[in-house]
């Protein structure tokens, strides 16, 4: 049942997203979009509190469990910025609004903006590691907590992942190629 919904809550993301941003642009009704688009952290509601009922009513937390809350993580991290993504994509494509801003190639600004985005994945992990906490200590010391622990290793793993790429072009900055006379 959780894996179902944690599918279901990825496709209703996905449709919210594209009815808000049809409305936003194609109907040319903007409140209506932003209606749709706000509705999307409702998705994680649903998802956290079916999680939580079903540990409360005696499931055995599993992998399942781990994955809704590394689902909701990655939600709060990545979803601002994957919204904000679309949308200048589509106002570019069909709104006729200024072509989506590129990231830097080189130098510090590119180092720059690797660390921000190292910096959403990191909270994407820290906040799926604190539900994923949160659940050990709700189920209890009687409960089998280790996939669950499991999963929190996982997310030590995707910080230190991100941190190595941004660390590395801090480090070592591409630079821009000399220009040719």
């Amino acid at each position: 049942m959780i894996v179902g919904l944690i599918v279901a809550c990825e496709v209703a993301f996905w449709v919210l997203l594209a009815a808000g941003l049809a409305f936003r642009y194609a109907f040319r009704m903007p409140r209506v979009g932003l209606a749709l688009l706000l509705c999307e952290p409702l998705l994680e509601i649903v998802l956290f509190t079916v999680t939580a009922i079903d540990l409360k009513n005696g499931a055995e937390p599993d992998w399942k469990h781990g994955l809704a809350a590394v689902y909701i993580g990655f939600t709060v991290g990545l979803g601002h910025s994957t919204i904000k993504w679309a949308d200048a994509h589509v106002a570019h494509r069909f709104a006729g609004g200024p072509p989506p801003v590129r990231p830097p190639k080189y130098g510090t600004a590119r180092a720059v903006h690797e660390w921000r985005v190292a910096g959403r994945w990191i909270l994407a992990a820290v906040v799926a590691m604190a539900l994923l906490q949160t659940a050990v200590w709700y189920v209890g010391g009687d409960g089998g907590t280790e996939s669950l622990r499991a999963w929190q290793q996982r997310m030590l793993w995707v910080i230190g992942i991100n941190v190595i790429i941004a660390g590395s072009y801090t480090l070592f900055p591409k630079r821009e190629p000399a220009k040719q006379r």
